[in-house]
């Protein structure tokens, strides 16, 4: 079985910019040979609301859920854009409360399979 590239960055969720606290949300996975960029969400409002009691859950929601359709064919501003666009400005640094930690690679024969995996290594407690 041939194993291909991947490039992967956990979403994260970082409430309070300025304190620096953060729980991972997603995993968002790029394999150019295969053809597959997929994100990968679920919000932990227990966790996210003992970091801020605060945090907008539907904004934070939402915002996740971007990152899950800009790597559909879902029409958005990314629509045009080839996978490996999609995927780096979907991981350009920015200091929003969702943003992505830095890229990492391995190499995977099932895409699918290993976003799986990461998902819950990374986000599931």
């Amino acid at each position: 079985m041939t194993k291909d590239v991947y490039e992967y960055a956990v979403i994260r969720v970082v409430p309070r910019v300025e304190r620096g606290e953060l729980i991972n949300a997603g995993v968002l996975l790029y394999c150019q040979p295969r053809d597959f960029l997929c994100a990968r969400v679920e919000l932990d409002a227990v966790r996210l609301r003992a970091l801020d009691p605060e945090a907008d859950i539907d904004g934070v929601r939402r915002a996740l859920g971007a990152y899950e359709m800009a790597c559909g064919q879902t029409p958005g501003p990314l629509a045009d854009e080839p996978l490996g666009g999609r995927f780096r400005w979907l991981t350009a640094p920015r200091s929003t409360i969702v943003q992505t930690g830095p890229v990492h690679a391995g190499l995977t024969a099932d895409p699918e399979t290993e976003l799986a995996r990461l998902f819950d290594k990374l986000v599931r407690v």
